[in-house]
């Protein structure tokens, strides 16, 4: 009991920069051309379609560490404008754990009178989503009665939209997305007293604004790809900055790429030691590698948290499994990963 609720303290304090949000935590999978886990808008962005399955744990010598599980798939519809898609995912973080459906749809603009092998490109994404969302109280004890300990496991379900805005110039790209963007949502397994004021709600606004944009270098066997995310959440005006950089390498069987990526956050965390006061901002590097063979995909990505206070040693491992379909040849004439 107690090293769960140690667990989960530091989890909240150390890790919330990232972590602390509702629905899918925009982690590093989206380097392993997976962007449509993170903006709506890329869904049905390339020709055919994409499928994408993801499994991610934090700390493996540590029970009820953090773990992630996502599968998704989006397509065009035809030679129409028009992509859908839809995402799974299961959340889980010591006592509390979300489950979730994402179902998109997404029209995507051609812009300009160029050639039709030119990628230039306007795509505006809607998301809806369920999600229900648990808190486990069986195991908490308290000496005096707490009217906000129920003592039970409790659930709730809530519905959301993602909203999302993506544009593509051959190998440049940009991406804007709005998570959460409903207001009202009624998280009431978080109000603060469930006898007394059960209207309380500790947080009702978990929007989330997310931006990002990079550029593909290099027309040869070898590109280079630098990019970068921000993210802002409305509520606690908490912003991260990824700074990432991939290579990429053609070889006989598809292609073979690797990166790194580096986030920081702009606020940090105060602690204190027995003889002084600190603060510590989230520091996280990631190497990711990866390989296209033929239709299939397969990346491994590590992330390994700085500085002096951390939970543990170990790391966050993440794997994801891919497949693309009905896409027999380049349709664009760019070295654009996640349009071709």
């Amino acid at each position: 009991m107690k090293f769960k609720l140690i667990l989960l303290f530091s989890f909240l304090v150390f890790g919330m920069k990232s972590n602390a949000q509702e629905g899918i935590p925009v982690y590093f999978d989206y380097l392993s051309d997976n962007y449509y886990l993170v903006f709506p808008s890329m869904a049905g962005i390339s020709q055919g379609g994409k499928i994408r399955a993801t499994v991610r744990k934090q700390w493996f010598d540590v029970d009820d560490a953090p773990n992630l599980q996502t599968i998704n798939a989006h397509f065009r519809l035809g030679d129409s404008p028009s992509g859908i898609g839809a995402i799974v995912f299961n959340d889980a973080n010591g006592y509390h754990s979300q489950t979730g459906l994402k179902t998109t749809y997404a029209h995507h603009l051609r812009m300009g009178s160029q050639d039709i092998r030119v990628l230039n490109q306007l795509s505006f994404g809607l998301s809806a989503t369920v999600l229900q969302s648990s808190l486990d109280e069986t195991e908490f004890r308290s000496a005096t009665p707490d009217p906000a300990i129920s003592g039970i496991k409790l659930s709730s379900t809530y519905f959301n939209v993602d909203l999302g805005v993506s544009y593509s110039y051959q190998e440049f790209y940009a991406h804007f997305a709005v998570t959460n963007a409903l207001t009202g949502s009624k998280r009431n397994v978080y109000y603060r007293d469930r006898q007394d004021n059960p209207d309380a709600l500790v947080i009702d606004n978990i929007r989330r604004f997310l931006i990002s944009t990079g550029y593909v270098f290099g027309k040869s066997e070898w590109q280079v790809e630098p990019s970068v995310l921000f993210q802002l959440t409305d509520f606690t005006k908490e912003k991260t900055m990824d700074v990432n950089a991939k290579v990429y390498k053609d070889v006989d069987f598809g292609r073979i790429w690797g990166g790194l990526s580096y986030r920081r956050s702009f606020d940090g965390a105060q602690f204190q030691t027995t003889d002084s006061f600190g603060e510590q901002r989230l520091q996280l590097i990631t190497p990711i590698i990866g390989a296209n063979i033929k239709n299939f995909l397969v990346s491994y990505n590590y992330s390994y948290q700085m500085g002096d206070i951390r939970f543990d040693n170990g790391g966050f491992h993440q794997i994801t499994l891919g497949y693309d379909f009905g896409q027999k040849e380049r349709k664009y004439d760019c070295y654009c990963p996640a349009a071709n």
